[in-house]
């Protein structure tokens, strides 16, 4: 599997061995907006060349590369929970937090990245978030807004999207049973909770429809097949912006993940690596990206400055996940819960799905 990995991983690299900075990313809407918000700027301003790859996931290729001795990648995007597995296994080169730029309001990059931001090996650029969407002309007199709305069929009839998967599924039901954002772990780690996760989805069990990929929640929508749903929050704002679709957010118990800058163990140009993610997590660069994917800055000032889409009107304030009017009950996904927990958890998530 190994050599696979690092077959599929060199020959996306045949050609690109000579950039001065190569950066691995996911392709896509997300490997444009980096390329747009972070390379091509980083190459402009420094004259350092920069080449992006693709793949589906760099964990696999990355510690593929690293465990043969040829690391053919500069930097890579990963999922925080990925670096951090990475990083204790040491594949990744430690990054001083003492070289990170201030905010642009002076405040000090351990202060300014949002919490986990900063790890012994990586540095976040932005986070994406589970969160409840609805087809607003579904509901004229009165439009759902609270997680609590979510399993509440009775003033809000219609079936509910669901991922099909005990992760964050099982916090969502905590947060709409009303359990705060800052004790939902706490729970979920106990019988009791579980037991009242479990519960709370009984409730709607008859009316969830399931998906798998991150397509088809705005699709179930469209149709007309629920009507509301969890979903990824830019595959919403992509069908609410680029495809004129009548839908809505619901920010109350988002649930987000971070995505992070990391540098390969024995990365053959270092300096200009850790150049770049001085640059691209700045301030100014983690705006750049949120400009042209609608992924919440991993930064404080970031937010605080007026960022457009790409289609030059569009005010991307009130459709990031990381802006203060739609983190007050959030709730950040916890890699060490599920890592302890996941075994356990979806092999009676399984169980559940198949009891009547």
């Amino acid at each position: 599997m190994k050599k696979i990995l690092l077959s599929a991983a060199l020959g996306c690299l045949a050609g690109a061995a000579q950039a001065d900075v190569t950066v691995m990313s996911w392709g896509g809407a997300y490997g444009f907006a980096q390329n747009e918000a972070h390379l091509k700027p980083f190459a402009e301003k420094t004259g350092i060349r920069t080449v992006m790859v693709d793949t589906d996931n760099a964990a696999g290729p990355i510690k593929a590369m690293v465990q043969a001795g040829d690391v053919t990648v500069d930097v890579t995007s990963l999922e925080l929970s990925d670096a951090i597995r990475l990083c204790d296994e040491g594949m990744l080169e430690p990054i001083d937090p003492a070289i990170l730029p201030a905010g642009s309001d002076g405040t000090p990059a351990a202060e300014d990245f949002f919490h986990g931001g900063i790890t012994d090996c990586a540095v976040a650029t932005d986070l994406w978030a589970n969160v409840i969407a609805f087809d607003s002309s579904k509901f004229a007199d009165e439009k759902p807004s609270a997680a609590a709305d979510f399993f509440d069929t009775d003033r809000f009839p219609g079936k509910r999207g669901l991922k099909k998967s005990a992760k964050a599924v099982l916090e969502l039901a905590l947060l709409g049973d009303g359990v705060p954002a800052d004790q939902v772990y706490a729970q979920l780690a106990t019988r009791e909770g579980q037991d009242r996760a479990f519960a709370r989805l009984d409730k709607i069990k008859r009316d969830i429809v399931w998906w798998e990929a991150g397509a088809q929640p705005p699709q179930l929508l469209a149709d007309g097949e629920v009507a509301m749903t969890t979903a990824y929050n830019g595959r919403i704002f992509n069908a609410l912006i680029d495809e004129g679709k009548p839908f809505e957010i619901i920010w109350d118990g988002q649930i987000y993940e971070l995505n992070v800058y990391a540098i390969p163990k024995g990365a053959k140009n270092l300096e200009q690596a850790l150049d770049f993610v001085r640059f691209a997590t700045s301030t100014e660069g983690l705006a750049r990206q949120a400009g042209y994917i609608s992924y919440g800055p991993a930064r404080r000032s970031s937010n605080a400055l007026d960022i457009i889409y790409k289609d030059g009107q569009t005010v991307m304030r009130p459709n990031l996940p990381s802006s203060p009017e739609n983190m007050g009950n959030a709730l950040e996904s916890s890699s060490d819960f599920w890592v302890d927990r996941d075994a356990e958890l979806n092999e009676r998530f399984n169980a559940w799905l198949m009891l009547s």
